[in-house]
Parts: C-alpha cells; sequence; structure tokens
C-alpha cells in the first residue's frame, strides 16, 4: 500500500472530500447488514407461525427504508472520492505540463515525445484510478467485510465464524504474490506503450518522408511488432489479473462449504436456528464483494503504484535553468559582451566552444557563419539560456544573464529557430503566438517586413488560412517567413535568426534583410547562415570552425584577408552566376 503513503499529500489536501465519502461508504455497510437479519428474523417467524401482516410490513419498511438511504449515500460518496480522484488526475497533469516547459533542451533530447505523452495520459489514468476505485476498495471491503464478520460473529455464532473464514488467509497469500508479479509486468506493459505511442507520434509527423523514400510497408511493419509487443505485455498483465477473480471465488465457495456443513451440524444439535443460519450464509454472500474488491484492489493498487512511480521519476527531474533568489527583474538591453573559455553539452567530452571573446554593442547586427557543426547555434543557445555549465561569462548591458530574472530575460528575445515550428491553427494566430492581443494591422506589418503578406493575401481564407500541423500546407520559405513576422511582431531587444532564410531565394532574402534594417533601428540583430549574402551588411562578422573564432570583423576586412570567409564567398557568387547563366 505504499502508493496510499505516496498520495498521502492529497489525501490531506482534500481530506474533507474523502472523510465525507468514507463515512457515507462506512453508513451503507452498516445498511447492508440490515435485510439478511430481517430475512433471518421473518424466516424464524414463519417456522414458529409468529408472523402477522402487520410485522411483515413492517419489516418490509425496514428493508425499503435501508435500501432508500443506501441508495442516497452511495450516490454521495461517489461524488466524493471519484470527483477527488479527477481533480488529481488534473493537479498532476497540470504539474506535469508546468515542469515539460521548465525543462531545458538537454531533457527533451533524452525523452521521447510519445513517452512524454504516455506519462500524461495512461499513467495519470492509473493513479486516478489509484485514488477513486483504490480508496473506495480499500474502505469498502475493510467496512463491509468487517461489519459482516462483526454481526455474524456477534449476532449468530463466533464458532461458526471463525469456521467460516478458516480459507480467507489464503486469498491473503496468493493476491499479495499476484500483486509483486503484475506491478512488474504493468510497468513493463506501459513502457511498451510508450514506445509505441512515440512510433506513433513520429511516423505521422513524418509520413511525407516515409511515402517519398517508399517505406510505408517497412513502417506499417515495425508499427505491427511494436504493437504485438504492447498485446503480448498487456496479455502478460491479464494472466496474472485473471487469476485473482477464480481464487478468490474458490476461496468464498469453500467458505460457504464450511459454513453449510457445520451450521447444519449446529441447527440439528439446537445451538442455531434455520433463521439463523440463513442469516449467517445471507451475510456471507455478502463478503464475496469485499474479497473480490479485495483482489481488485491489489491490481489497482499495483498499477497505481507504477504509474506513479514512472510520473514521479519524471517530475523529480531536475531544472537545469533557475532563477536565482535575487534576480534582476528587467529586461536585458545593452551591449553583448561574449567571453567563454570552453563549452561541453552535458554527458559529452568533446568541446562544442572554446575560447569564444567579443563584444556587439546595442543596435549593431552581428553575423555568424562557418562550416556545417562549426558551432554557430550552440553559441546562441547559450546567449538565450538554453544551455548552462560554461566556463567563462556572458553579460548584457554589463549584468551577467544568470542574474537576470527567466521571464524579464526571454522577453528580449525574438528567435526564429532552424527547426521553425507552426501550431495547426490559422496563420494569424500563429504570427501573433507570442503577442495574443496584436491588432490586424500590426500582424500586417510583421508579415511585410517577413515579405509573406503578398502570399496569405492569395490564400482563399487570407490570415485565417489554417496551416495543419506544423504548417504542413505551407512550403518551407513560407513557414519561415511566417517564424519571422512571429518574432518581429514582438519588436524584441534582441532578434536571433539561426540560419532561417535558407529556404528563400536570394532577391526574397534581400527584401527582408532590406526590411529589417529600415525597422529595427536601435536594436540588435544575430543572423547565422550558410549563404553569406545573408550576413556581409553585418556590423561584426565572426568566422567560426570547429568551435573558434577563426576570423572576425566587416565583411570588406575579411574580404581582404585570405581564409574560409574570402575563399566561400567567391564560390558562392561564382555559384550565383552560373545558376544565372554565366
Amino acid at each position: 500500500m505504499k502508493v496510499f503513503r505516496d498520495l498521502a499529500w492529497f489525501f490531506k489536501q482534500e481530506r474533507k472530500s474523502y472523510l465525507l465519502g468514507i463515512l457515507l461508504l462506512l453508513l451503507v455497510a452498516a445498511l447492508q447488514l440490515v435485510p439478511p437479519k430481517v430475512i433471518g428474523i421473518v424466516a424464524d417467524e414463519i417456522g414458529n407461525q409468529t408472523l402477522t401482516w402487520s410485522k411483515l410490513g413492517i419489516w418490509t419498511a425496514v428493508i425499503i427504508g435501508s435500501g432508500f438511504f443506501m441508495y442516497i449515500f452511495r450516490y454521495y460518496w461517489r461524488i466524493c472520492i471519484f470527483g477527488s480522484s479527477v481533480k488529481l488526475s488534473r493537479l498532476l497533469r497540470t504539474k506535469l505540463y508546468d515542469h515539460f516547459t521548465k525543462m531545458s533542451s538537454s531533457f527533451y533530447q533524452r525523452k521521447r515525445i510519445g513517452d512524454l505523452m504516455a506519462h500524461a495520459t495512461n499513467d495519470i489514468q492509473a493513479i486516478q484510478q489509484t485514488a477513486g476505485s483504490g480508496v473506495l476498495t480499500l474502505v469498502d471491503s475493510l467496512a463491509t467485510g468487517g461489519s459482516v464478520i462483526l454481526a455474524m460473529a456477534f449476532t449468530i455464532s463466533w464458532k461458526l465464524t471463525i469456521i467460516a473464514l478458516l480459507p480467507m488467509p489464503i486469498i491473503a497469500i496468493l493476491t499479495n504474490w499476484y500483486g509483486t508479479k503484475l506491478h512488474h509486468r504493468f510497468r513493463l506493459a506501459q513502457e511498451a506503450f510508450s514506445s509505441l505511442n512515440d512510433k506513433t507520434q513520429e511516423s505521422i509527423s513524418g509520413i511525407k518522408v516515409i511515402k517519398t523514400f517508399g517505406q510505408e510497408k517497412e513502417d506499417i511493419e515495425e508499427f505491427r511488432k511494436q504493437s504485438d509487443d504492447v498485446v503480448q505485455k498487456n496479455i502478460a498483465v491479464a494472466k496474472i489479473d485473471a487469476l485473482y477473480d477464480p481464487t478468490i471465488s474458490a476461496v468464498v465457495g469453500l467458505s460457504f462449504f464450511l459454513s453449510i456443513g457445520f451450521g447444519a451440524y449446529f441447527v440439528v444439535n439446537g445451538s442455531m436456528t434455520i433463521g439463523q443460519l440463513i442469516s449467517f450464509n445471507t451475510y456471507l454472500g455478502l463478503l464475496i464483494w469485499p474479497m473480490l474488491a479485495f483482489g481488485w484492489l491489489f491490481n489497482i493498487v499495483e498499477r497505481g503504484r507504477a504509474s506513479y512511480g514512472r510520473v514521479s521519476t519524471l517530475l523529480n527531474e531536475k531544472v537545469d535553468i533557475e532563477d536565482t533568489s535575487t534576480g534582476v527583474d528587467q529586461v536585458p538591453s545593452g551591449e553583448i559582451d561574449y567571453k567563454i573559455q570552453i563549452f561541453t553539452y552535458p554527458n559529452e567530452n568533446t568541446a562544442v566552444l572554446q575560447n569564444i571573446n567579443f563584444a556587439l554593442a546595442q543596435g549593431k547586427t552581428l553575423g555568424i557563419v562557418g562550416k556545417t557543426g562549426a558551432g554557430k547555434t550552440t553559441l546562441l543557445k547559450l546567449l538565450i539560456r538554453e544551455f548552462e555549465g560554461y566556463k567563462g561569462e556572458i553579460r548584457i548591458g554589463g549584468i551577467p544573464i544568470h542574474e537576470y530574472k527567466l521571464d524579464a530575460f526571454r522577453r528580449a528575445f525574438g528567435y526564429v529557430p532552424q527547426d521553425h515550428f507552426l501550431f495547426s491553427t490559422s496563420i494569424k494566430e500563429n504570427i501573433a503566438f507570442a503577442k495574443a492581443d496584436a491588432s490586424l494591422s500590426e500582424i500586417e506589418t510583421a508579415a511585410e517586413i517577413a515579405n509573406i503578406h503578398e502570399d496569405i493575401l492569395n490564400f482563399t481564407e487570407g490570415y485565417q488560412t489554417i496551416v495543419g500541423e506544423r504548417g504542413v500546407s505551407l512550403s518551407g520559405g513560407q513557414k519561415q517567413r511566417i517564424s519571422i513576422a512571429r518574432a518581429v511582431l514582438l519588436n524584441p531587444e534582441i532578434l536571433i535568426l539561426d540560419d532561417s532564410l535558407s529556404a528563400v531565394d536570394a532577391k526574397t532574402e534581400e527584401m527582408i534583410l532590406s526590411a529589417l534594417r529600415n525597422n529595427r533601428e536601435g536594436k540588435t540583430t544575430i543572423i547565422t547562415s550558410h549563404r553569406l549574402s545573408a550576413i556581409q551588411h553585418a556590423d561584426i562578422i565572426l568566422v567560426l570552425d570547429e568551435g573558434k573564432i577563426v576570423q572576425k570583423g566587416m565583411h570588406e576586412e575579411l574580404m581582404n584577408e585570405e581564409g574560409w570567409y574570402k575563399d566561400m564567398y567567391l564560390h558562392q557568387q561564382l555559384e550565383s552566376l552560373v545558376e544565372h547563366g554565366g
């Protein structure tokens, strides 16, 4: 019952509802004792020929009354207990979602989306069952079973009660063994479901790639294998689950056999009446539910314990980036000063950045170029505090970035990542994602700067066009420009374009950059790109190679020295010339 101890914090929080529900359960358990007793009394009065119509009417009214109150009490305990369990699922789901939003990129590199979704669905549902049906079966089996046993022992025969209960320890031994097996198998089943969930999400997201490469059959076969694995592991759970009812029914049947056999003997020797034997066996019938509930309880508890362990492990994942207690609560502005000695990704041994030293004055443009894997995106991720743990310091406005409060710090940035993401909603809502109260005029202005306004007007629904899952209905260039418009709408202190012009042609690129220069006077802009034409206007250009700055300066300065920048610029100019028929 460890899971109940783990959930003690919630039971304490909802103690009023649970206490009222348990009280009503106890009243129902007490009222359940009335009908068997009345049946025994009526049977004896029939045997003694003392039953009258008035007595029959009274006893009938007593049974109807007890039934009525049981109906009312059962209705309200369900609201109290099951209603509270729903609150628990909402609370845990909210905690998980809040936790997900606080986690850094390294967390999502280690975790699979499908697995995280399974935690928020199947695992939460199993925990809800524990806090609802689990509490019900625990209290009801103990209350009903305990009251029935007491009624049997003290109102009929304690001897026959002991005899009838002799087989009951068998249930306790076997259900405990079943529970241990169930816990292990259910955890494996949940993990298999997480893998299947992840596979489904991945396949749907990558359906275009799958079809392009003609891998439909292979993907379906892989899905079938994982689906079969989920089925097999759940069948393994079901095989243990299926043992509970037959075991309990067999033990209860043995109790009935002993009750009838020894009860008949007691009736013959005069120590018990026929009516009492009828009442006793009716009470024994009432014990079937508590015994079944007891077995069901182990089932629910073990499922809940496995799921709560999985959810708790996830919630205990440490948040890498946190506010300091004395954080600066202002939006950063001013000069950006990088002094990074070395940075290595978590659990990696190879340095990604080394000896990064430069300063960018407020309102200037920084261009960052280099070969794939040179460290361009990593340099930006340190600036926006996706990662920490580097040797050195980054300052904005003379203040180390880790001293800013996160909410204020992130308001300084408009970030367009390489992997641009659009939500499955309208173009208007995608652009206004970070500024929900933006007017249509503001949204259109941002779209014009990103050179996507005319494209949007050509869509049938204009700005109300639904872009589909991850912007599936748009081209790569359109998605990039909508992402740029989303960042531009904020008019951020620092705009970061991380290779965000790769899917547009040179003319469109120049129009966007020209609009940015005209509309971002006094604001800082950082651009990374493989196409040097995107950064040749920058006030400072950094050339990275294997995480180090190998060249630094303005376009004209870099063209006057031998090196990677000059070679690549001339190479790209030649490519452009050839593409245009030169």
